[in-house]
């Protein structure tokens, strides 16, 4: 039996996936690419956007036309928030929700058998969605370089905009002992580089009485990784202990993913958002004082309801006020059951995609800027096992430890092997994308 799995989202969903995949591939299952045909098609959705949403609504009929006769299985955030709008598209089979899609393997086994036992009842899906409540684990492969791994789940903060809370319930994780665990059966792999991912990470332990920085002194311990990177942190939970702990760790990265959502007060009080931009440019200032090379993200939603020019240019101007190296921008979207939605007055969407296009400009500003910043100065860089550039010449690319993507000609010695590199014209990559 040959299986195929989508993605959709945030790295949370790719190392839930990658989860999955084990599972499948250790009950005997093929995992074949998703444009194959398979028996069994799953989607791993996001209810970030619409646009995720129309996604998903792509991915199913790609599905079909591989194999019309395929189980479809839709599962995460769009199962969970919307699984009767999903049950009303034409061959899906199975949707669950993200408290029980880790049960997946189990669940398409009882549908298969329940099929043959009552054939002709393909056109009722199996609909599985309680409240998020469980915690599982997981961790990406099938690179072995760096990995994604799952430390917590869900969020308690309930922003105006956001439909998350609602996807993936309140926040929860393991605890230190049965992280570290799972990070030493990461290091086992041979993975070099663990990313942190979740959905608020900052709040690792609270039902435990434990604390994220305690957490990561634990994880500095485990010699077998040699690089880790914290995906993103929330800036009133990035306190000045982290900040000084990533400075001084054997391990953790200069690489620093803090949202912003908005550089306007009074945006960010409409948004319901834990921090005021005082907060956020003193929380700029005291990473790149204790790294001065770090390397800071930051998402940014433009469009929000009650966002008026006066406060988008207040907003711009603030962010191009701060060290920044590049930006994630998100125009805004309404979420079913919001409480944005009865907020302010609906931005129209052309002028969402505009100032979409000025925050880009700008984004690409800030990252050139920090890139002539780093110029001539010697970092670490990871190195990757994947060719570029084809047979003739092929090279190889890794990350140095703030976030720049260099290049060298291939050495199949090199490949996962840090070694320092001098970031210059002729080492870095053009273009590279920022996708972290």
């Amino acid at each position: 039996m040959k299986v195929a799995t989508h993605t959709l989202g945030c790295k949370l969903n790719f190392a839930e996936t990658s989860y999955l995949q084990r599972v499948f591939s250790d009950a005997g299952f093929n995992i074949v690419t998703y444009k194959e045909k398979a028996d069994l098609y799953v989607i791993n959705t996001c209810t970030v956007t619409a646009v995720a949403e129309k996604k998903c609504r792509n991915a199913i009929r790609q599905a079909l036309s591989q194999n019309p006769s395929a189980t479809i299985a839709v599962i995460g955030c769009f199962a969970q928030n919307d699984s009767q709008q999903i049950a009303a598209i034409p061959g899906v089979n199975i949707i669950l929700g993200n408290d029980c899609k880790h049960r997946l393997l189990e669940v398409v086994q009882d549908y298969w058998r329940q099929q043959d036992k009552t054939p002709g009842d393909g056109d009722k899906p199996c609909v599985i969605n309680p409240e998020p409540r469980s915690f599982v684990p997981c961790y990406s492969g099938g690179d072995r370089t760096r990995t994604f791994f799952k430390i917590q789940d869900g969020c308690d903060y309930f922003c105006t905009y956001c439909a998350i809370p609602m996807a993936r319930g309140r926040s929860r994780s393991a605890t230190i002992a049965e992280t570290v665990a799972v990070a030493n059966e990461i290091a086992a792999t041979g993975a070099r580089e663990v990313v942190l991912t979740g959905v608020n990470t900052g709040t690792f332990g609270k039902a435990h009485g434990e604390t994220f920085v305690d957490l990561l002194r634990q994880l500095d311990k485990i010699e077998g990784i040699v690089r880790y990177r914290i995906s993103s942190i929330e800036p009133n939970l990035i306190t000045e202990e982290i900040v000084d702990f990533v400075a001084s760790s054997r391990a953790f990265l200069p690489h620093f993913h803090i949202p912003l959502q908005a550089g306007s007060d009074k945006v960010l009080k409409m948004m319901h958002r834990r921090y005021d931009t005082a907060l956020y440019a003193n929380r700029m200032e005291y990473i790149k004082k204790a790294m001065p090379d770090a390397c800071i993200a930051a998402d940014v939603i433009t469009g929000f309801n009650g966002e008026d020019d006066t406060e988008f240019e207040r907003s711009k101007q603030f962010i191009a006020s701060l060290p920044i190296s590049y930006l994630h921008v998100f125009p805004y979207s309404d979420r079913p059951n919001t409480a944005a939605l009865r907020m302010g007055e609906k931005v129209p969407v052309e002028v969402r995609k505009a100032r979409g296009a000025e925050l880009h400009a700008l984004s690409d500003t800030m990252r050139h800027a920090f890139i002539e910043s780093q110029m001539n100065k010697e970092h670490t860089v990871l190195w990757e096992h994947t060719h570029h550039g084809g047979d003739e010449a092929p090279m190889m690319q890794g990350w140095t430890e703030n976030y720049i993507r260099l290049q060298r000609p291939y050495d199949v010695a090199l490949a996962g092997v840090v070694t320092p590199m001098l970031v210059s014209n002729s080492t870095i990559v053009e273009n590279f994308a920022c996708d972290d």
